[in-house]
């Protein structure tokens, strides 16, 4: 890592640099040493004190989103936060409500529509069973024997 400290005293052309002659080299030095440097935020800016912000920001972010979204048993637990307009807050969640409920029923309904269904073809069958005409009675086997 003494490398690295050196060539962030250079900021980003030293890492440009040092990339360019890595793919020169071998290429696959250049494209890990092109991973670092994107990876540790060194491409992003050239200021030391700058390189792990980005990744930090990126887990707040994640963070926020992941209680958000799934919250943590509190009000806002189906993923929104609160907007700040009482009035609007409840309207969403009522019609958020709403349409569960109707999702609900539609669900029961399409589950009552393929019992029906079900229903009517065994009908059928069954129906379709009973009505069969009978096999032809099979003539006995004649027995010629001494």
């Amino acid at each position: 890592m003494e490398l690295a400290q050196k060539l962030d005293s250079y900021g980003k052309p030293a890492w440009i640099a040092l990339t360019v002659l890595g793919f020169m080299v071998w290429w696959p030095l250049g494209l890990a040493i092109l991973a670092f440097s994107i990876g540790s935020g060194r491409m992003g800016c050239g200021r030391h004190k700058d390189f792990g912000n980005w990744q930090e920001q990126g887990r707040a972010a994640f963070r926020d989103a992941f209680d958000g979204r799934w919250g943590r048993g509190g009000q806002w637990g189906r993923g929104f936060r609160p907007s700040g307009n009482r009035a609007f807050d409840d309207y969403r969640e009522e019609t958020l409500r709403r349409l569960e409920d109707e999702e609900r029923e539609f669900k029961d309904f399409l589950e009552r529509l393929r019992q029906a269904k079900d229903k009517a073809e065994f009908d059928q069958f069954m129906t379709d069973r009973r009505n069969r005409p009978a096999p032809p009675p099979q003539p006995p086997a004649e027995n010629t024997g001494s």
